[in-house]
């Protein structure tokens, strides 16, 4: 339990340090439908399309051209916010932070500056990040390391593995903005670990998970329509771990959320199909290409995926290259074959699915975002090969020198310049990355409101990841009569079902 939360803490803190980019199209396209539904009672966003290039018009309207998930879980949040925003002296705090010095560094000299309306979009962009996306992406990390667990891999190694995937890969800075890729991540993966059976079980109700699980993916979904593909995985997966007697409870878990998406689509465009994207008012010729930009796989879409420089995950968070050879040794242990299989097939689906599309790096990005919501399959199998190569000591080395290596990778990225790297600029490294650190032009963050500038204001935030990094990973002393490695690699070669 200790650990957990400290994972949670961290994960949390890091992903709250750093503000949601501001001027980003895809985030204000959703927060623009939180407040036309709160604000305006409609699903138009007539009144906020200014700020955004993602939007959809139809018979005349505007509306957002994103699927409607994460809108509509910001939705209470947003509710219960909006009032305490009008009382006097919360406006006055927000003219006061905009007027900070470090706050102001990170304009643009011929900007409108931040003027109070700016600020108050800007906080209550923050506020449903907090609640809705980063605590989701942090409570991600907590299950992640409870499923290593379940594997009979050691607690601190697991935890290792929950903070080499919650920091060490492109999942944390989607875990910090209003996108909805590691909202899904974490909807994907709970249904995975509902659906996992547990050895203590027995004689628990079965339809309470079935439910779940079916909200759950129903839920990704309606928050990022591709992921319908590692869904339907999953869901077979749930069957054929639990039987015919969760088709029930599955399917009325999922047309929850897919209700809400028809009565939204209905009132929006006239139909109950998610039809968005087919109204966008830009990138007409792109997504009237095949099917909404899809057409076959491609060697340049596949391979800017994974090893390229422009969008590559294997490239920021090469750690993650462990899930190649994992696939093998775990194959050749002949246990867990249900498992193994969503593992390989989930990630391998949305790779083949987005490796089809003419849009396949997906605009202004820190690296693959579309590719997010199946990060945490290929982690798991990563972890699990690196928990067994932590017997040997060139194993301990090569693992901890890969995740250090993808951490620095990962956040040098996110945190450049004040919105994430334009999909005009192949190298993101030459062209944008490190002309911004050589320039002190970090993102804004929480380092900022303390007065501290450029790379100095993430000096609190590596400090406090540190601190509570060691009191994760390391085991209490009374808890290391043998090493921790190597009564993982006994469980796991132990428990194996």
């Amino acid at each position: 339990m200790r650990r957990s939360l400290l994972i949670f803490i961290l994960l949390f803190t890091c992903y709250a340090y750093v503000l949601p980019r501001w001027s980003d199209w895809n985030q204000n396209s959703r927060l623009n439908l939180v407040l036309a539904l709160v604000d305006d009672g409609t699903v138009s966003i007539d009144r906020y399309v200014a700020n955004t290039g993602d939007y959809a018009i139809y018979q005349g309207r505007a509306y957002t051209d994103k699927p409607p998930g994460l809108s509509f879980l910001a939705l209470p949040v947003y509710m219960a916010l909006s009032p305490a925003l009008s009382i006097p002296p919360v406006r006055e705090r927000l003219e006061a932070i905009g007027s900070g010095a470090a706050f102001q560094s990170t304009l643009r000299e011929d900007g409108s500056g931040l003027q109070a309306d700016k600020v108050r979009f800007a906080l209550v962009q923050y506020a449903l990040t907090l609640v809705v996306v980063a605590t989701t992406a942090a409570a991600l990390g907590v299950v992640f390391y409870l499923a290593l667990v379940r594997l009979g891999i050691a607690p601190s190694l697991a935890a290792l593995g929950a903070l080499a995937y919650g920091l060490g890969t492109s999942a944390a800075p989607y875990a910090g903005n209003f996108y909805s890729h590691q909202v899904a991540a974490a909807l994907l993966f709970g249904a995975f670990f509902a659906a996992w059976p547990r050895n203590d079980e027995e004689g628990r109700p079965a339809y309470v998970r079935g439910l779940l699980c079916g909200l759950l993916l129903g839920w990704a979904v309606i928050s990022e329509y591709p992921v319908a593909l590692p869904a339907a995985l999953i869901g077979l997966y749930a069957l054929a771990r639990r039987g015919w007697r969760w088709v029930g409870p599955l399917a009325i878990g999922g047309v929850i959320p897919v209700a809400l998406l028809i009565t939204y689509d209905l009132v929006a465009f006239g139909t109950p199909l998610p039809i968005g994207y087919a109204h966008s008012a830009l990138w007409q010729e792109q997504h009237h290409t095949g099917f909404m930009s899809i057409t076959t796989p491609r060697a340049e879409a596949l391979w800017g995926l994974t090893f390229g420089v422009f969008r590559g995950l294997f490239v920021r968070a090469p750690w993650l290259l462990l899930a190649l050879p994992a696939a093998i040794v775990w194959w050749r242990g002949g246990t867990r074959r249900a498992e193994w299989w969503l593992l390989l097939l989930a990630p391998l689906a949305l790779i083949l699915f987005y490796g089809s599309s003419v849009m396949w790096w997906g605009g202004f990005a820190a690296g693959p975002r579309y590719i997010v919501p199946i990060i945490p399959f290929l982690a798991l199998s990563a972890t699990w090969l690196a928990a067994r190569l932590w017997t040997r000591p060139e194993g301990r080395a090569a693992v901890v020198t890969l995740v250090i290596a993808s951490v620095a990778l990962v956040w040098i990225e996110s945190v450049a310049g004040q919105l994430f790297p334009s999909d005009a600029i192949r190298n993101t490294w030459t062209g944008y990355v490190l002309p911004a650190w050589a320039t002190g032009d970090i993102a804004r963050n929480l380092g900022m409101a303390l007065g501290l500038a450029g790379p100095l204001s993430l000096a609190p935030l590596l400090l406090t990841a540190l601190v509570l990094a060691a009191l994760i990973v390391i085991p209490p002393r009374n808890h290391q009569s043998q090493p921790a490695a190597t009564v993982g690699v006994r469980a796991a070669l132990q428990n194996e079902e």
